[in-house]
């Protein structure tokens, strides 16, 4: 990883790190919980909660994004529940009721970093937290990305992104930079296919 790069990386990091937090509520406007009875084929009955987010089960598309270059998208943004409060992760953002998951993948790249690319492909697709979510996460390469308009946040959106090499994304996974999963199994799932695209010959991404 060159210095340079890091410094970059290590500033954003910094600058969205949360130095302190204060509860307002325990009822959230975004977040909401259903409890249920659940009666199963064994005449047992059990209790169950529902997280929503949104009203809707927070199914994701989660996105590798490659420019044309080669270099890959990461975005940098508060995750104020973790131990850093600050996350290196990739591109990704909630599907909308009744979006295919592939569109929701092309408009969340777009809006998070101004990116557009015209070639996506499945890396997969998993439930997030089958013990209290139906969140459906859909994962994606994305390819010959280019860039074509500036971010486009929500109102409390906060998102800064850098390009960095495909040995700069592995440094950044080996050294704990990256920890989130879904943006760990995405980014070995691209290298796999990737990987085995090139020694078939078959490389065309």
């Amino acid at each position: 990883m060159k210095e340079e790069k890091l410094q970059q990386i290590n500033t954003y990091l910094e600058e969205l790190k949360a130095n302190r937090m204060k509860l307002l509520e325990t009822k959230g406007k975004f977040l909401s919980i259903q409890k249920y009875q659940v009666y199963l084929n064994n005449g047992q009955e059990i209790t169950r909660e529902k997280l929503l987010k949104g009203n809707q089960d927070g199914s994701a598309a989660i996105i590798l994004a490659m420019t044309e270059d080669e270099n890959f998208i990461l975005a940098i943004e508060p995750r104020v529940f973790t131990k850093e409060t600050v996350d290196i992760g990739l591109p990704a953002g909630y599907i909308e009721k009744e979006e295919e998951p592939i569109k929701a993948a092309q408009r969340e790249l777009l809006e998070e970093t101004g990116y557009l690319s015209e070639n996506f492909i499945s890396l997969g697709s998993f439930y997030q937290d089958q013990g209290c979510s139906g969140a459906y996460n859909h994962y994606f390469l994305a390819t010959k990305c280019r860039k074509i308009k500036e971010q486009n946040l929500d109102e409390d959106e906060l998102i800064k992104y850098v390009l960095v090499s495909y040995e700069e994304l592995i440094w950044l996974v080996e050294n704990h930079y990256i920890n989130g999963l879904n943006s760990a199994y995405a980014i070995e799932k691209g290298q796999k296919l990737i990987r085995n695209q090139k020694k078939e010959g078959t490389y065309y991404v």
